[in-house]
């Protein structure tokens, strides 16, 4: 049985261990640096920096969906997808689904604009699930990002 809920504190330490999961599939298991206590701290502010749902599968915690709110100077607001993270055993089985279907329905229900997320060009399955959906996959688009230490660095030039 299959259940989407709001993530609360006591579900961190295994929302941290998915994230950890993730990283770990992405081919970069030492990136993780967030902590549960800073999920748990982000997650309680007014307004919270982030909204995670988390998947059940017969009571366990099986994926999650982290989300945040965004602004676009094309679209106005808008929610970015953050991560879909589905264990490993569980793919296939519906749960990545129906995290997504959440996201897309709390999206619609913050009357958003533009729902986005970033995904690797060879997570094919990934892929082929997102355009199956509609959504819209970019070329010519670059992810751009700089590390606190780039930052640092091009800061004290």
């Amino acid at each position: 049985m299959i259940h989407i809920r709001p993530a609360v504190k006591e579900d961190y330490p295994r929302v941290l261990e998915l994230i950890q999961e993730l990283a770990t599939f992405e081919k970069e298991p030492d990136a993780v640096e967030v902590t549960v206590e800073e999920l748990q701290k982000h997650a309680s502010e007014t307004p919270p920096l982030f909204t995670c749902f988390v998947g059940e599968y017969h009571g366990e915690i099986e994926g999650i969906a982290l989300c945040y709110p965004r602004f676009s100077t094309w679209k106005g607001k808008t929610i970015h997808l953050e991560d879909l993270i589905v264990t490993d055993h569980m793919r296939g089985k519906g749960l990545g689904k129906a995290l997504y279907n959440k996201v897309l329905e709390f999206a619609q229900e913050q009357n958003v604009r533009r729902v986005e997320w970033v995904v690797l060009d060879w997570n094919t399955s990934a892929i082929e699930f997102y355009k199956s959906s509609g959504a819209s996959i970019i070329p010519g688009w670059h992810l751009a990002q700089m590390d606190k230490t780039s930052l640092a660095q091009y800061l004290d030039q």
